[in-house]
């Protein structure tokens, strides 16, 4: 049976990190300087590379939070993030790979972004999705690595529970 221990999960996190950081200099590099709100289509109706800077959280929320208290508040949160998170990870058993693979995924998503936040004050996003009048806010690796992530967590909470009753 293959598992995710130690240096496994460390390796799977640090890959999520610099694929992160690097898709992120890409974009960087792409749209040169102050490029902020500049977009190439690459799917018509349905996917383009948009640069866009995001001081709030998920989705914008709490972008409106004033200058440097904004700034401690998601770093200090992301730091206690990964903490709780890495706690976890050594907490959950080497068989149960799910678990173990969906917190390394939230570990490595969450030190990509807290990066940003430490370098630039906010994250960059780049990846756009939509489909006519219908538009996702962008996001980028560390966003999709995060995603799964807690999808595998559920997914890894409700086998759980049926496992229970059964």
């Amino acid at each position: 049976m293959w598992t995710l221990k130690g240096r496994s999960a460390v390796l799977l996190a640090v890959l999520v990190f610099v694929a992160d950081q690097i898709t992120k200099g890409l974009i960087l590099d792409f749209f040169e300087g102050d490029g902020v709100g500049e977009s190439t289509v690459l799917i018509p109706g349905l996917f383009s590379l948009t640069y866009v800077r995001n001081r709030g959280g998920a989705f914008g929320l709490l972008a409106d939070l004033p200058g440097l208290w904004g700034q401690a508040f998601f770093i200090v949160f992301a730091l206690g993030t990964v903490a709780l998170l890495v706690w976890m990870l050594r907490k959950t058993p080497v068989q149960d790979l799910i678990q173990r693979a969906a917190l390394t995924l939230v570990i490595g998503g969450a030190a990509g972004n807290l990066y940003d936040r430490i370098r630039f004050g906010e994250v960059v996003d780049f990846l756009d999705v939509y489909v006519r009048g219908w538009h996702w806010p962008a996001f980028n690796v560390a966003d999709s690595a995060i995603t799964v992530g807690v999808a595998l967590l559920v997914i890894s909470a409700l086998r759980s529970s049926r496992e229970a009753s059964d």
